[in-house]
């Protein structure tokens, strides 16, 4: 692709670094900026800056924020016995979306996985069993991706919150096993959310 301008090809080079986003619709979304008034482009530059700079992981729950607790833990509306543990942050705002979720919750940042060097202490499991003794939360909801690694980390999380006698349960598997969380429809993960099942491992 030859450019005409520097700074067209070196905005095009930044923009084709985003996931999902080519050459040509970098191109595409740079001549788009120019077409637009110099204020406009500002403003969304800025946006982005302030994105990176000010968004932070909330204290409790590590979903998106932007002060020390995200906008679902401060809300007094919501149920504070009841938790749903997700791989990430996509998750709640897929969950979110359905409507029919009323507790919190609680983001691992990831799944157990040796082959990536993902291991336990490399996710946020320690602060959920910390929550569960502090907190006097009832329920856990394991709402995590169906694949192999999911169930994994299901299990390992289980064995780690046994000794508080806190609930388990998993989202029914209106979600079809080896998919993500993230891609199922609203109203398939709303109902596996409402028509959760207890969760038991071997030799309970």
């Amino acid at each position: 692709m030859n450019f005409s301008s520097k700074l067209i090809e070196e905005a095009v080079n930044a923009f084709a670094t985003l996931p999902g986003i080519g050459k040509k619709t970098a191109l595409r979304l740079v001549l788009h900026l120019l077409n637009q008034p110099l204020e406009q482009s500002e403003q969304f530059a800025e946006a982005i800056v302030r994105a990176r700079r000010d968004i932070r992981a909330c204290r409790r729950c590590h979903n998106l924020s932007d002060t020390e607790l995200c906008g679902i833990c401060q809300d007094n509306r919501r149920d504070g016995r009841l938790v749903c543990v997700v791989e990430s942050i996509r998750d709640v705002m897929a969950i979110e979306d359905t409507g029919q979720y009323r507790g919190l919750y609680h983001v691992l940042g990831g799944v157990i996985a040796p082959l990536e060097g993902i291991g336990p202490a490399d996710l946020e499991i320690d602060s959920l069993v910390h929550r569960v003794e502090a907190e006097g939360i009832q329920e856990i909801i394991m709402a995590i991706s169906p694949t192999i690694e999911g169930e994994t980390t299901i299990f390992y999380v289980s064995k780690q919150l046994k000794p508080t006698g806190v609930r388990l349960s998993t989202i029914a598997r209106g979600v079809s096993f080896g998919g993500e969380l993230e891609y199922a429809d609203e109203l398939t993960l709303g109902r596996s959310i409402v028509a959760r099942i207890p969760y038991q491992t071997q030799g309970d």
